[in-house]
């Protein structure tokens, strides 16, 4: 082989490598070749906060309210609703199954789609609902309880959580001392829930 055949064989060398080192750079084709790969799956996994089942041994009647568990998460927000006791609000199903929620706002957004935070599981089960009564700290029937909506009082989300009272005197003495508005459990709609429910940072 001549001097001159070699250099071209050689040059060709050459660029058959600089070819392929400059593909496989390209994010496609090494996408392409890694056929071992495994995909990679994106960190949005939400919490998970099934029903606490109904333990006979507590002696509590199958509706009654009960004390919220250290270790149970509020299935719309994912907090420990333990940890804020002056807020913590619950639901009780038919089987005497309850959900814990971290604030009266969760609860109602709960209520809104309760097929979403307990898949399997619609509103018509509930039998009960309680939220904490803030002078007290005692659990009160929610749907005969007054809110506070719009006060300087910052719940678990940091956000205006609609604080619970078993009197509306009581109700309207916070809101007179804190501000805000005092509302009836129906006079709390889906649009204000929405409007709430927007103003917190929600984490799973």
């Amino acid at each position: 082989m001549s001097a001159q055949a070699r250099r071209l064989w050689v040059g060709a060398g050459l660029a058959l490598v600089l070819l392929v080192l400059v593909l496989w750079n390209l994010p496609v084709v090494r996408i392409a070749l890694s056929f071992g790969a495994a995909p990679e799956i994106e960190a949005d996994v939400c919490v998970v906060a099934p029903p606490t089942p109904y333990n006979p041994a507590s002696g509590l009647p199958l509706q009654a309210a009960r004390p919220v568990p250290a270790d149970v998460r509020c299935p719309v927000c994912g907090m420990y609703p333990a940890r804020s006791p002056d807020w913590a609000a619950q639901v009780i199903f038919a089987n005497g199954d309850a959900q814990f929620f971290d604030s009266p706002l969760s609860l109602f957004m709960y209520l809104g789609d309760v097929a979403r935070y307990s898949p399997g599981r619609s509103a018509d089960e509930i039998v009960a609902h309680y939220v904490t009564d803030v002078p007290s700290r005692r659990w009160v029937d929610a749907r005969s309880a007054f809110y506070v909506t719009g006060s300087t009082a910052k719940g678990p989300m940091r956000a205006g959580n609609l604080p619970a009272f078993a009197s509306q005197d009581a109700a309207r003495q916070f809101a007179a001392q804190r501000g805000g508005k005092v509302l009836a459990y129906a006079d709390v709609d889906a649009g204000l829930v929405a409007q709430l429910g927007g103003q917190g940072v929600h984490t799973h």
